[in-house]
């Protein structure tokens, strides 16, 4: 017996080597394919590690962004170390070792000046990139209660998330809301209840609108759609949650749809036979059959177009207001977090308090994203198991 496993090995590496040499061109295309695809995960990891390298200070709270700090005198300068006096002039490794010392006690100087001219308000003292103000309503001068504010431009820059979140969570929902159930009626109508005519022409047409540029969408929900909803609706702000996730909704349908009546027309036919034989209608037989033996499919197409409507800027940057207003009514401006990325990364100082705040909420949008895939991808597991009657 051993000889015989032993003698199956030595063939099989003979088969292998000869193929090998024998067909070394496929073996390189082989090779090609491997190497385009680890290289697809790579770039993807090293685009977060770039992401979170310069969110790193404000994730682990060495960002400042306060106007008043700890002024040192320039006579003082020969007392500092080399590695303190760059880090109270903010300067890198390369930028200090450029400077001689007389450069250097120009910039000390210039710390005094700018010191003297800084805001008296009792919050240019308040670093706002600290998670305290980050997460959590603070009463600001000016104020009559805490509030939750986002306003990277002022004498004291604020850069409380809060209604970031909540802009990106309300206009995702109405999109999902309003693109899921049609979707997933289309599905259903293409994959069971449509004649092969029908299925031909409505199928090709609901995918090409994913081709449709999403500018396009968002100036036709900028000049057309909010106009229309405003009349209809009659809420008081013309740009909102609301129109942004109806315009949004119309760029996942095509994913949703897609992926649905894949995954419905997957089911096997004996499936819909063998209800249509005990008495059920061709609707019955979608709704109570196929729906439920396809959900694990369905439920994906649901996933995706979560992260599609996550990740959308240019539809709600056009369509949303751009107001980082906290409010939970969809009928309010909103701002989501990719829209700020968007409009505020040109105008922020590279590598300021406002550039790393820019990286911080981009890490976050990038966890989001995986964690919904990731839970996505467990549920979607689990149904797969009921339906195969596995625990």
């Amino acid at each position: 017996m051993p000889q015989t496993q032993q003698t199956k090995r030595s063939i099989g590496w003979m088969g292998l080597h000869r193929g090998h040499k024998a067909r070394p061109l496929e073996w390189l295309v082989e090779k090609f394919i491997f190497l385009v695809s680890l290289s697809a995960i790579v770039m993807v990891f090293l685009i977060f590690v770039f992401v979170l390298r310069e969110a790193l200070p404000v994730f682990l709270g060495k960002a400042n962004s306060s106007s008043v700090q700890p002024v040192i005198a320039p006579d003082q300068m020969g007392k500092l170390s080399p590695e303190k006096l760059r880090e109270y002039l903010g300067l890198t490794k390369q930028e200090f070792a450029a400077k001689d010392r007389e450069t250097l006690q120009l910039l000390m100087e210039l710390k005094v000046e700018s010191a003297a001219e800084a805001p008296t308000d009792k919050d240019a003292k308040v670093n706002t990139t600290d998670w305290r103000y980050l997460l959590l309503p603070y009463q600001w001068s000016g104020y009559t209660k805490p509030e939750y504010i986002w306003q990277p431009i002022s004498q004291v820059p604020k850069y409380n998330i809060i209604p970031l979140l909540v802009g990106s969570l309300k206009v995702t929902l109405v999109s999902l809301l309003f693109a899921v159930p049609l979707a997933l009626g289309a599905a259903i109508y293409v994959s069971q209840l449509a004649k092969p005519r029908w299925k031909e022409i409505i199928k090709p047409t609901i995918e090409l609108l994913s081709g449709i540029p999403s500018v396009v969408l968002g100036f036709f929900a900028l000049i057309v759609m909010a106009s229309f909803l405003q009349s209809v609706f009659g809420y008081e702000s013309r740009l909102n949650s609301f129109v942004a996730g109806v315009a949004l909704g119309l760029a996942i349908i095509p994913v949703v749809f897609s992926i649905a009546e894949d995954a419905m027309t997957s089911v096997p036919q004996s499936y819909v036979q063998a209800a249509l034989a005990l008495g059920s209608t061709r609707w019955q037989a979608a709704w109570q059959i196929v729906l439920p033996a396809a959900i694990p499919g369905v439920f994906a197409a649901v996933v995706l177009g979560f992260g599609r409507a996550v990740g959308e800027t240019m539809i709600v940057l056009m369509a949303s207001g751009n107001a980082s207003i906290m409010s939970w009514n969809v009928f309010d401006s909103t701002r989501t977090i990719t829209t700020t990325i968007a409009a505020e990364l040109a105008e922020a100082v590279f590598g300021g308090h406002h550039y790393g705040i820019l990286f911080m909420i981009g890490t976050l949008l990038f966890v989001i994203t995986f964690m919904s895939n990731l839970a996505g991808g467990l549920v979607m597991q689990r149904l797969k198991g009921r339906l195969e009657g596995k625990k």
